[in-house]
């Protein structure tokens, strides 16, 4: 597990659209906003997934994006998870379901490939021509429930549409696959870790298969008034979705299930190499899960929360001290680059930036 600090803007509860999340992928990248001019690729639908009951929030089918791969990567398979959020009661999923995040019928027809997606070899050197697969996300439990509501007429199925996805794009040759990296940015980012190892188990042994979580380790954080949000947050979405009979047992065999849902808990326990990429300094889960307004009556976080350049020196001492504890200070290095060079075993990779703001080349979202 290699643990990599950097500026990564977290979409979990907010509603960015494609285009909008396209584009800061590719400013991770490197990749000028001016010259933007992505690869659009069309929405297959999984038509085999409505028998095996594997349906978003709402019952339509779950679909994916598919860009073929050819020449060196046309038998390798990197498949990215959708992110945005989870919903963990009623009211929620209800709203969800009339969304693009809970049913097909709202999903963009196309959507643009950029970052780890792109076809250009300039911004995306080690995976530009590999087949690229964005699986869509419409369950709201990072693709690991297995319940109903028929009252609420709700379909949990994230688990179920894991699936039917592997299994229908294993019949499109992903099984004869030479190579293969599951990853996933936000909510996808902890779903690529929960379901880590049931990917390499697809492929044979010969097959080089690794994970990579974007933005996806998702601390069971104190929040600044000495609670638990999103860990209220994470029961919520597991007892509502039965999430916990899709969670590794070897975690659930002695920790609760709303435990095992958070990444810390179960990465040790990960066979499979995983690269970790996350933000010390998360837009979401500085604003979600350590300062949210419900534990900050008095407004005391409130600018500190919506942009980091007005906190003071206590409330930064308090991130980069209890929140930040995991990190260590070693160097900096371009994403892709480091993302090749540890999937090809190039060299090992484990790389923290500096505390908040010595770095002036951060890229930070201001909330208003």
């Amino acid at each position: 597990v290699l643990p990599f600090a950097f500026a990564q803007l977290v979409t979990a509860f907010f509603d960015f659209n494609e285009t909008e999340l396209s584009l800061i992928e590719s400013l991770e990248y490197g990749v000028s906003k001016i010259n933007y001019n992505p690869l659009m690729v069309g929405l297959t639908l999984i038509h085999t997934a409505g028998a095996k009951g594997a349906v978003c929030l709402d019952g339509t089918l779950p679909g994916y994006h598919w860009h073929r791969g050819y020449g060196s990567g046309a038998n390798s398979w990197l498949i990215q998870l959708e992110g945005g959020g989870w919903c963990n009661n009623i009211r929620t999923c209800v709203y969800r379901k009339k969304t693009r995040r809970g049913s097909s019928t709202y999903m963009e027809k196309q959507i643009p490939f950029t970052g780890i997606l792109s076809e250009k070899a300039e911004e995306n050197p080690d995976f530009f021509n590999w087949n690229r697969v964005k699986l869509r996300y419409c369950d709201g439990a990072s693709f690991t429930g297995d319940s109903e509501n028929k009252g609420a007429q709700l379909q949990f199925r994230g688990q179920r549409i894991w699936l039917a996805a592997m299994e229908d794009l294993m019949s499109k040759r992903m099984r004869y696959a030479n190579q293969a990296l599951l990853s996933g940015c936000s909510a996808g980012g902890l779903a690529a870790i929960l379901h880590c190892d049931e990917f390499r188990g697809l492929f044979p042994r010969t097959t080089r298969v690794k994970c990579l979580s974007d933005a996806g380790l998702f601390l069971d954080a104190v929040d600044v008034s000495g609670g638990h949000t999103i860990r209220s947050l994470y029961s919520g979405v597991v007892g509502l979705q039965g999430v916990q009979h899709n969670l590794p047992r070897i975690c659930t065999n002695h920790l609760n299930p709303t435990s095992c849902f958070f990444p810390q808990n179960v990465i040790n326990h990960i066979r499979t190499p995983l690269f970790i990429l996350n933000a010390a300094y998360d837009s979401w889960q500085i604003q979600s899960s350590i300062a949210p307004p419900s534990a900050d009556p008095h407004g005391y976080w409130h600018d500190c929360r919506l942009n980091h350049a007005k906190c003071s020196a206590s409330q930064l001492r308090y991130l980069q001290g209890g929140y930040v504890m995991t990190m260590q200070l070693i160097m900096w290095q371009p994403i892709a680059i480091a993302v090749g060079d540890w999937y090809f075993d190039r060299t090992a990779v484990k790389v923290v930036d500096c505390p908040y703001p010595c770095d002036k080349t951060c890229h930070n979202l201001v909330f208003r």
